[in-house]
């Protein structure tokens, strides 16, 4: 592969090419394609490997055994999946990861990662801080998503994930990464019953939406 790909990606942040190149032997890796819905990962499983994704995107999900899904979150391009089972051996997974549209994934051996080589060597000992730093990043995505999660109503999670959306985008007009389902699933709401809410949170003239996009016209109050 292009190691030049990998320097544009937080995990190999602050790590030359040659560094780059010089590591993808001992960290194991190795590349897979996957289309569209393909499965990468399967709750139940354990897996070694961390996934970083080089091209697409992959969906992290939970399900049940009736077939309910819900999108807990989204892997981009230069982001990493999987870690936290990854660096614990044997630990089965409570999510599945697949891939939301054809995808190219970089898979890594955590174990190789974790264990610095003998000599210690600085570009090794960085790859762990940034591995560190991005575990960080998603505890606090989750815990977002738990607190939008919170409210025992669709319009409370609705206030609280667009409220969230707007301090991020650092304005009133935003668009978010999901389509109505998705974001459906990630507030773990029925969908007509949240399409039938942003209707009339429309229609009181708390919001103006199309598609991914949205206005918040007025502040917000559940």
């Amino acid at each position: 592969m292009k190691t030049s790909l990998l320097l544009r990606t937080a995990l190999f942040r602050g790590i030359t090419e040659d560094e780059a190149a010089s590591m993808l032997d001992c960290l194991g890796a190795f590349e897979k394609q996957y289309e569209k819905g393909g499965a990468i990962f399967r709750a139940g499983e354990t897996t070694q490997n961390i996934g970083l994704v080089l091209s697409g995107s992959v969906n992290i999900e939970s399900g049940d055994v009736w077939g309910n899904r819900s999108i807990l979150g989204r892997a981009e391009v230069g982001q990493i999946f999987a870690e936290t089972y990854a660096c614990i051996p044997g630990e089965p997974l409570l999510v599945s990861a697949a891939a939301a549209e054809r995808c190219e994934i970089l898979f890594l051996n955590a174990s190789r990662l974790l264990t610095t080589c003998s000599s210690s060597c600085p570009c090794h000992s960085r790859l762990i801080r940034n591995l560190l730093q991005l575990t960080a990043q998603k505890n606090l995505a989750l815990s977002r998503r738990i607190l939008h999660t919170s409210s025992k109503t669709i319009r409370g999670r609705l206030l609280s994930y667009l409220s969230e959306q707007a301090q991020v985008n650092g304005g009133l007009r935003f668009s978010i990464p999901f389509n109505r389902q998705q974001l459906a699933d990630y507030l773990n709401v029925d969908r007509s019953a949240m399409s039938a809410e942003l209707s009339k949170m429309r229609a009181e003239g708390l919001i103006a939406c199309d598609k991914n996009s949205f206005v918040l016209l007025q502040p917000l109050a559940e």
